[in-house]
């Protein structure tokens, strides 16, 4: 349909419709020359059909004839006024159409009868064609549209008593059970529009959606109040772990368990340990009895269940620790001794281990290079604390302490330094080292000790030609700690590769288990012309260059051993 016209129909406009007698659009008399209705003709009703001849006609027949007339002139004067405010609402609309339409913001449509972009050939759909239905002809049609200036809004019919109680009920799927008609069953309602019209059925269904939507509020309110529930447990944690007292046992607790801490280890680190063990209830409680102290590293024979407090104080008594406490300087046979009695095990025991799984215990491939070595072990159980408790094997402590001496001495390249320093392999290195050791008191004398060492291994020392003449591999052979081993004369007699009053140059390999200050002297001896020197007291050790010298410095050393009463 047009925009403002009214349907198409073979009816004239009813009295009934909106714009019968409407003369909102002005009352124009349609121009001259134009025809009514976009230029259709007219519907004419038919008449009655007149009688010809002299024939008289019935009273009846006229009467109705006459009231035809009537209707005819009436039907006429209609026609006539509907044309006239047809016209003046055309001429009203051509008006507006050229003075830019109705202030719409649109662009001017066509007027009526335009060219060839009517979409309707020229014709007003409505108006004079007569296959077309009228629309707006039914008491049910909706009115037609109206001009801008005249819309009104359609006014809402009233609320009534379902529509209130609708309001009032849940419209969310997940509280209405979907959005479909189906009941508490999965069936559909016969007729939905029951629950218009207050049908049984759909009452039915009210309650039971009612009952439903409680469910839903139940278990909503279910889901709810659990999450409040977890989240206050865990929120309660939380407080305990960060600001709460750790959890601990009361008393000293009972029986024993042993407990090894590795080195390095810090006190959250020993606390789980200890918990793990079941010595102790949690490392909260530990770590907080400890409050900053060092714990040190080995064994420990600790009952279960006591306290932190008490536990913190056991591990600080030394009775309690079960460690092997290697000292620089301790030869390979005490170490194999402290290991049996720790072990519990046989004498003599450690010691057969390590001569026969020598190879398997990871030592470094340069470190048994010589045939006459007394022990391919001496050198490389490196001075340390160690856990050494009953039920432990002896290859196993022993692979530790090799372990920890391939860790040091790996620090350095030592064929590089061996190459250095004129010595022929990393093995003589670690001997160096471990003569270094034995034979010097404290740090500050290693290093001199050390150059006396290289002084005398040069091919041109006159002074001791080639010998380094040390008491310390005399006491080595005789397994031995003694300050006077005996006259030079019967030292020289000693037939053994490790006699180094006998033999020149270095021995076999170590004599003992240097440290790691001895080591850093090996590799750093001071400069100096030394080749002799005697320890006078344990804090004073005396230097010479000359063996005239060094005679002055004995005969000091002999005075100094009178006064002691040796």
């Amino acid at each position: 349909m047009t925009e403002y016209g009214r349907g198409s129909g073979s009816e004239p406009w009813h009295p009934e419709d909106p714009l019968y007698g409407d003369q909102g659009w002005g009352g124009q008399q349609a121009a001259a020359g134009e025809t009514p209705y976009g230029g259709q003709p007219q519907q004419q009703y038919p008449q009655q059909p007149q009688q010809y001849g002299n024939q008289q006609q019935d009273p009846y027949q006229q009467q109705q004839q006459q009231q035809q007339q009537q209707q005819q002139q009436q039907q006429q004067q209609y026609n006539q006024q509907q044309q006239q405010q047809y016209n003046q609402q055309q001429q009203q609309y051509n008006q507006q159409q050229y003075n830019g339409g109705w202030d719409t913001g649109q662009q001017p449509a066509m007027p009526y009868g335009a060219g060839p972009a009517d979409t309707y050939g020229g014709q007003q759909p409505g108006y004079g064609n007569q296959q077309e239905a009228d629309y707006y002809a039914t008491p049910e049609a909706y009115p037609p549209p109206q001009p801008p200036g005249r819309r009104q809004a359609q006014p809402q019919p009233a609320p009534t008593d379902w529509d209130a109680e609708a309001q009032q009920e849940e419209t969310h799927p997940f509280f209405t059970g979907g959005d479909d008609d189906r009941d508490d069953d999965g069936e559909y309602d016969d007729d939905p529009g029951e629950s218009r019209r207050g049908g049984g059925r759909e009452r039915r269904g009210k309650t039971k959606k009612k009952s439903r939507n409680g469910c839903a509020c139940l278990v909503v309110s279910l889901i709810l109040a659990g999450g409040l529930g977890g989240a206050g447990y865990f929120g309660y944690q939380f407080w305990q772990g960060r600001f709460g007292p750790a959890e601990d046992y009361a008393g000293a607790g009972s029986g024993s368990t042993q407990v090894e801490i590795p080195k390095g280890a810090g006190l959250l680190e020993i606390g789980n340990i200890l918990t793990t063990a079941g010595v102790v209830k949690s490392s909260g409680a530990f770590v907080s009895a400890a409050d900053g102290k060092s714990i040190q590293a080995g064994v420990y024979l600790l009952p279960k269940g006591m306290s932190g407090k008490n536990a913190v104080t056991r591990m600080l008594d030394p009775a309690s620790r079960n460690n092997l406490i290697v000292i620089p300087g301790k030869r390979n046979s005490w170490i194999y001794e402290q290991i049996d009695a720790r072990l519990g095990i046989k004498a003599g025991t450690t010691k057969a281990v390590a001569k026969a799984k020598a190879k398997t215990l990871g030592l470094p491939e340069w470190a048994n290079d010589n045939k006459d070595i007394k022990d391919p072990l001496e050198g490389f159980l490196y001075p340390a604390t160690y856990p050494v408790a009953k039920g432990m094997k002896p290859e196993a402590v022993l692979q530790k302490m090799v372990a920890q001496a391939n860790k040091e001495f790996g620090k350095k390249d030592l064929k590089a330094e061996a190459a250095r320093l004129g010595l022929k392999s990393p093995l003589q290195v670690i001997t160096v080292a471990s003569l270094v050791q034995a034979e010097g008191k404290y740090k500050h004398d290693f290093d001199k000790v050390s150059r006396v060492v290289y002084n005398r291994l040069k091919p041109n020392n006159a002074e001791t030609v080639g010998r380094l003449e040390f008491d310390s591999t005399i006491n080595y052979i005789k397994s031995e700690s003694k300050l006077d081993t005996g006259a030079v004369d019967d030292l020289r007699e000693i037939k053994d590769p490790y006699n180094t009053y006998d033999i020149k140059g270095l021995p076999p390999g170590p004599i003992a288990n240097p440290g790691l200050d001895a080591f850093g002297s090996a590799l750093n001896p001071t400069p100096g012309p030394w080749y002799y020197f005697v320890s006078i007291t344990e804090d004073k050790t005396l230097f010479a260059v000359t063996n005239a010298e060094h005679e002055r410095n004995r005969k000091k050393y002999e005075e100094q051993q009178e006064k002691n009463g040796q």
